[in-house]
């Protein structure tokens, strides 16, 4: 099971199935995301040339039903009440001052006349559709597909007046499977003055909850037109395009493969740089490229070196530095972290173990990564080297980070192991991770340590500049000794002893030594300018 689920592993870390994947996933997410853009811009322009419509409609409609109520008003007002031929001329007269009166009427109980005698346009012997206190409305007065006949139709009295089709069509012209209803009854009827007789109420729910005058549902767009009748509500509904995508869409997606190409080259590129990185690390300990420097920590008063710590740098062949935020993760991602603890162990042993048993009161500290707090197994390593070198535990202090706490439970029992034969449990880079005052007070440390973040921030008007304060306060209420990291400046000494810091490390005091600048610093007793044999830790 083992051998096949590491077989699986290998084959799905192969940089061209890794490659292949990222180009895949990038260029479907461009692709996806090119049509998710290219259907919302399909939608504003549909709702853009909705609004449109809609407002040009109303517009027309205002200028209908203010013409047709004007000449209703008119033919009331005269006082001819019989089918003659002077009626005849005052209806013609009426069609010809009002230009979208079409058609006008009079009719009694036995006759009715009109401007066109030798057409039927206004033979409507139904009720009215909608019936108000002075006019009476008839609504889709004739389906036949002529934009000469009669449309929409008002009375008053005896008088009908009528508009014709074409005079709706010549505004906006709809798009097949539109209409133009007007909704009665409190919105349980429609009936179409245009178009084809649509189902009303919408199959989606309705009324919507949004009171925008467009509503836009799965296949319609319904435009709701404002009237000042509450009896009746005008509507206008024509399908959604669909899958209408611009033409520009179909030009992007070349060019989204070409960039998913793009980064599937370039993370197989990386992915092979990693590996090449990652198989050099390998024999870096076999070759010596691995060299443990050490960064002086110093009593802040009386300025002497009081320890140091144990910091892992490899140097390539042509001489160049190798960033330890490089290969320290990347040694933690592989295993191999375990064996280079173990190196810098077995190293600062080896050439540190004569100063160590000469200066009982001096120590050295060493970084642990999280795999290494989660089990007992360096506590038995320590054992052997300890008795092999014959060094005092309280002479290696050991530094965790919070982001290494990754169950605190487990930690505080390995960590309290360590404690326990007295090494030093020191909290490194503390206030970047989220190591909670709680947790914290229940962990077995000794001391903790200020990121040099905090330090440079002393002094300035910088968000962070009263991180360190704080911290020094908290440290000082559980007890525990402080180191602050990164002190460049007598000013940051001095100001960090005032507030009760003991210790520090940084450039003003020394910077990271060999082990032979560092014996020479301690035997000497005093401190050692050297050249810069690496960035600071």
């Amino acid at each position: 099971m083992v051998a096949t689920r590491e077989a699986l592993r290998s084959w799905f870390y192969r940089p061209w199935f890794l490659a292949m994947l990222a180009a895949v996933l990038s260029a479907s997410l461009l692709i996806t995301g090119g049509l998710f853009v290219a259907m919302h811009q399909v939608e504003q322009s549909e709702s853009q040339e909705m609004n449109a419509q809609g407002e040009r409609f109303l517009a027309r409609l205002e200028q209908l039903f203010g013409q047709l109520r004007e000449s209703l008003d008119d033919l009331e007002a005269q006082p001819l009440r019989s089918c003659d031929d002077e009626m005849i001329a005052t209806l013609q007269q009426v069609t010809f001052n009002y230009r979208f009166v079409y058609e006008a009427a009079y009719m009694d109980a036995s006759r009715l006349c009109s401007n066109r005698p030798r057409q039927e346009g206004l033979s409507v012997v139904r009720p009215p559709d909608i019936k108000g206190p002075t006019y009476s409305y008839w609504l889709n007065t004739t389906t036949e597909p002529d934009e000469n006949r009669a449309a929409l139709m008002l009375g008053r009295g005896n008088f009908r007046v009528a508009t014709s089709r074409g005079h709706l069509t010549d505004m906006v012209d709809l798009p097949p499977e539109s209409s133009l209803l007007v909704v009665l009854d409190h919105g349980t009827r429609a009936i179409p003055v245009l178009g084809v007789p649509q189902a009303w109420p919408p199959a989606e729910p309705w009324p919507p909850k949004s009171t925008d005058a467009l509503q836009i549902t799965q296949t319609q767009l319904i435009y709701r037109m404002p009237t000042d009748n509450p009896e009746y509500q005008l509507v206008l509904i024509t399908p959604r395009t669909g899958m209408h995508i611009p033409e520009l869409w179909w030009w992007m997606v070349p060019f989204c493969l070409l960039l998913g190409a793009f980064v599937g080259v370039l993370v197989f590129w990386l992915i092979r740089q990693r590996q090449s990185l990652d198989a050099e690390l390998h024999g870096a300990i076999r070759r010596g490229e691995l060299q443990v420097l050490y960064q002086p920590i110093f009593d802040l008063d009386s300025r002497n070196c009081v320890g140091a710590e144990a910091l892992l740098r490899w140097r390539r062949p042509d001489g160049t530095l190798t960033s330890p935020d490089l290969f320290i993760p990347m040694a933690e991602n592989t295993g191999q972290i375990r064996q280079m603890t173990d190196f810098v162990l077995q190293r600062l042993l080896e050439q540190l173990g004569q100063l160590l048993r000469a200066n009982p009161q001096l120590y050295i500290s060493v970084n642990l990564a999280a795999c290494d707090v989660m089990v007992p197994r360096i506590g038995q390593v320590m054992a052997r080297l300890l008795s092999l070198h014959r060094v005092a535990a309280r002479q290696i202090a050991f530094e965790v980070t919070e982001r290494g706490l990754i169950d605190v439970v487990v930690a505080r029992e390995n960590l309290q192991a360590l404690r326990d034969v007295g090494h030093q449990v020191l909290i490194d880079d503390f206030g970047t991770g989220y190591c909670s005052l709680s947790y914290l007070q229940t962990l077995p440390v000794d001391c903790l340590k200020i990121d040099k973040a905090f330090i440079d921030a002393l002094g300035h008007d910088a968000a962070s500049s009263g991180v360190a304060p704080h911290i020094i306060h908290m440290a000082q209420a559980l007890d525990l000794k402080v180191i602050a990291e990164g002190i460049e400046h007598e000013s940051q000494a001095a100001l960090l002893s005032s507030e009760g810091v003991k210790f520090g490390q940084g450039w003003l005091f020394a910077q990271a030594l060999s082990a032979v600048q560092f014996i020479e610093l301690i035997t000497r007793g005093r401190r050692l300018a050297g050249r810069r044999m690496d960035d600071e830790a």
